[in-house]
């Protein structure tokens, strides 16, 4: 299909479902993948370990949040160039973006081994739980160029159309992920260091077929080291918006980060319970990310083109789908919460404590989905400060104050509500500042 047609002329139902769908199907292998490991990871027994690489979660976070600069980024960026026909900068800003994702990735890596102890220190690890962490974060610190430099070209190929591409990748290498992790944990006895030895594995092979893809199927973009050189104006095009979006995910680490360590004077209990609670919240989140990053590069063209009414259209299928998804999967959530959280530990004291944190999570899911309809929204029409406001608040800026105040006020259940109140809070600015801008 012609790509002036895709993004222009479609009917916008079929079109947002062409780019979002195979991106939801790739979320929906990682979703799979994230249950399957803490399935896994649990049915040792240990809480230590359990807790452990929960604890090194936001290690990934962190991660993608470099890729995101250059990912991201570089795909809202090239998306507008791409409505205005401006190909041979396309293509010069896909190869800079691919080859700055590699230097800062190998820059990052040294710094995470040889500052690891303070890291981890940060991470909330404590001394039953440090082995089990230090492996983990280890092998991802070695692997990290394979997971930052994947989100690059499996963003950048998509405002080409090339979204089933990219869901193959990632398919790829989850399933892969998958078929490795018992392997590595139950015939290996490798623990902490076979669930990341694993998770690296799958990235090499996702990030490989994500490069083959773009060399022999894209038309425009370009990996060639030979256009890398590129304009002041482009790198600050998607510094203005890959960083922002970056901040989303290093934000992510932060909250997660903050949430571990107000939670660890409760015990390791309550840390693998919220570590088993935030594995099934992804359920909802991450096909609510699929959709939104999906339609991406259409609200990107659509605002390059200057075609105003089509540009809100999208916006506004896009809110229906991610409002009306987020409250049918919370209801369902919510309702079986005990039986999910048994599935993975049968534990009373974690389930009773997950199940009260999950429904928490679960009550403001509508309001996370259009959270990321403005965040998106921001990112694609190249307007950097909403992205940047919405990229501190939810589990940044508005998550610390509630988590501070709220733990100080109420305690244990203070610091479990400060999510669902952080998410009211950023809504209520990501709509004021949707009708400021754009509307």
């Amino acid at each position: 299909m012609n790509l002036d047609y895709l993004f222009a002329h479609a009917p916008i139902p079929k079109v947002y479902m062409k780019l979002a769908l195979p991106v939801v199907l790739g979320m929906v292998a990682s979703m799979i993948y994230n249950l399957a490991d803490t399935f896994f990871v649990a049915q040792t027994g240990n809480a230590d370990l359990v807790a452990g690489i929960a604890l090194g979660t936001p290690l990934f976070s962190f991660m993608l949040a470099i890729g995101d600069i250059f990912g991201l980024g570089g795909s809202a960026a090239i998306s507008r160039l791409l409505g205005k026909k401006m190909h041979v900068d396309s293509a010069h800003l896909s190869s800079f973006c691919f080859y700055s994702a590699i230097v800062f990735s190998l820059v990052l890596t040294l710094v995470m081994l040889v500052f690891e102890r303070p890291i981890l220190g940060l991470m909330g690890v404590t001394s039953q739980t440090y082995q089990y962490a230090a492996d983990f974060y280890r092998m991802i610190a070695l692997g990290s160029v394979f997971i930052i430099v994947s989100l690059v070209p499996g963003n950048t190929i998509r405002t080409e159309g090339l979204a089933t591409k990219s869901m193959i990748a990632t398919l790829s290498g989850t399933i892969l992920t998958i078929v490795l992790d018992p392997i590595f944990l139950f015939s290996f006895h490798w623990g902490a260091l076979g669930v990341g030895l694993a998770n690296v594995i799958g990235y090499v092979v996702n990030t490989s077929l994500l490069v083959i893809f773009m060399i022999k199927d894209c038309q425009i973009l370009s990996l060639s080291i030979k256009k890398i050189y590129v304009s002041k104006k482009a790198i600050k095009d998607v510094l203005n918006i890959g960083i922002p979006a970056s901040l989303t995910n290093f934000m992510q680490s932060f909250g997660i980060m903050l949430l571990n360590n107000y939670l660890a004077p409760y015990g390791a209990n309550a840390i693998a319970a919220m570590g088993i609670v935030l594995k099934i919240y992804m359920v909802v989140m991450l096909i609510m990310v699929g959709f939104a990053f999906g339609a991406q590069p259409l609200i990107g063209y659509n605002y390059g083109s200057g075609d105003t009414d089509r540009f809100k259209a999208v916006a506004k299928f896009d809110f229906m789908i991610e409002v009306v998804y987020a409250l049918i999967c919370a209801v369902i959530l919510m309702i079986f919460a005990p039986q999910l959280m048994a599935l993975f530990m049968h534990n009373t004291a974690i389930i009773k404590m997950g199940t009260t944190m999950l429904r928490l999570l679960l009550a403001t899911a509508p309001l996370t989905g259009a959270i990321l309809v403005f965040t998106t929204i921001f990112q694609s029409a190249g307007e950097a400060m909403g992205a940047l406001i919405m990229s501190i608040s939810r589990q940044g800026i508005i998550f610390g104050i509630s988590i501070v105040s709220l733990a100080a006020l109420f305690g244990y259940t203070g610091v479990i509500i400060a999510q669902p109140i952080a998410d009211i809070l950023t809504f209520a600015v990501g709509y004021w500042l949707y009708k400021q801008i754009l509307v």
